[in-house]
């Protein structure tokens, strides 16, 4: 029984929104919590899912949640909004990354929406993929690998 409430801890941890909606759907306990609401565990399980489960484990019937069970929940807002700083934290440092190897911007590849005016002002790199040639642009011949330089023939066996 001990591996099952580890399992059940770990579980929580790794996936806090798997185990809300498997709550909601399967657990006897979730309508007696929630009494029939349906927006605040939705938004529960959304954005705050550490301190739904708080929420969930630390309610009693007798009482609902008094005394040391704020604790609980108190624990569970501190581990969301620790999760939420490093989301966003992590969110600068990859437009920090992006900033540092594309100083001028992220490049953008030639896709569907492209004009042919963007690619001649040098705005967009044109296409070099021999399986979809641009429809204005005339067939290009493709390179033989013999031709390629610093490629000596007398060097292949």
């Amino acid at each position: 029984m001990i591996l099952l409430g580890c399992l059940l801890a770990y579980s929580a941890a790794v996936a806090p929104r798997v185990i809300l909606v498997l709550a909601w759907i399967f657990s006897e306990r979730w309508p007696l919590v929630w009494q029939g609401e349906f927006l605040l565990p939705l938004l529960g399980i959304i954005f705050l899912p550490y301190t739904t489960i708080m929420y969930l484990l630390s309610w009693t019937l007798t009482g609902g949640i008094e005394g040391w069970d704020w604790m609980w929940i108190l624990l569970g807002l501190f581990l969301d909004l620790m999760k939420w700083s490093q989301v966003f934290a992590n969110r600068k440092e990859a437009m920090a990354q992006t900033q540092r190897y594309y100083p001028a911007g992220a490049p953008r590849s030639a896709g569907a929406g492209t004009t042919t005016a963007a690619m001649a002002s040098g705005q967009l790199p044109p296409s070099t993929s021999p399986t979809a040639p641009d429809a204005d642009s005339a067939p290009t011949a493709a390179v033989a690998p013999s031709d390629l330089p610093g490629d000596d023939a007398s060097n292949r066996s």
